[in-house]
């Protein structure tokens, strides 16, 4: 499928893409594809080609903003730099959590190790990191939860999850609950813009989250 025919939300300024999972937003070090491979399928009439405004992981699915002009460009990375742009993911969590709803406030720093490779933990001398929360529905001992990041650092979600309830998001084999596909997706997006209505778009449930589309 082209990208351009996953095109959420466009109009002289931006595009909002239902970034499907398991292709990644930059070019992998080891080669293979990539929405930046790709970029050309997303000109949809521009001589240039629109620049991706922030990232989703490789395999994170859901709402992924471009600028189709430099003052576009500008006018996001402010947005984005002043917390503006309120961004929801919904992720299904393994285990049944009790509270309704709440914040991690949890500092994380990049650590790695030849074994392991790379990955975010809680270190009260890394970034600053705020993630809301709130409770969907539980289902067969897992939680769906949506999430709505105030910061965002790398992987901040998954790590958030993982320090906060113990066992982290579905699927996910860094830190979560390893077998099948990652249960995270960036369902939506909205950003403020001062001569225009706000870009508000939802990206519906990809079909491997199976059950859990029916209650999201």
């Amino acid at each position: 499928m082209l990208l351009s025919d996953r095109i959420l939300f466009i109009d002289a300024e931006a595009i909002v893409l239902d970034k499907p999972a398991g292709l990644p937003v930059d070019a992998p070090r080891r080669g293979g594809d990539s929405i930046a491979a790709r970029i050309e399928e997303l000109k949809c009439g521009f001589k240039r080609p629109p620049a991706a405004m922030h990232r989703l992981d490789t395999d994170t699915s859901g709402c992924l903003l471009f600028a189709r002009t430099a003052k576009a460009r500008s006018t996001f990375q402010q947005a984005f730099e002043a917390h503006a742009v309120e961004k929801y993911y919904l992720a299904v969590v393994a285990g049944e959590l009790a509270e309704e709803q709440g914040v991690i406030d949890i500092p994380l720093a990049k650590t790695s190790s030849a074994e392991a490779g790379w990955k975010m933990i809680a270190d009260q001398r890394g970034l600053e990191a705020t993630t809301h929360w709130r409770r969907l529905f539980a289902l067969d001992g897992s939680t769906l939860v949506e999430f709505r990041p105030l910061t965002g650092r790398t992987h901040q979600i998954r790590a958030h999850a993982r320090e906060a309830f113990g066992r982290g998001i579905v699927g996910d084999r860094v830190y979560g609950m390893p077998g099948g596909p990652m249960l995270l997706h960036a369902s939506r997006l909205v950003v403020p813009r001062a001569n225009k209505p706000a870009i508000d778009v939802t990206a519906p449930l990809p079909d491997y989250f199976g059950e859990w589309r029916d209650v999201a």
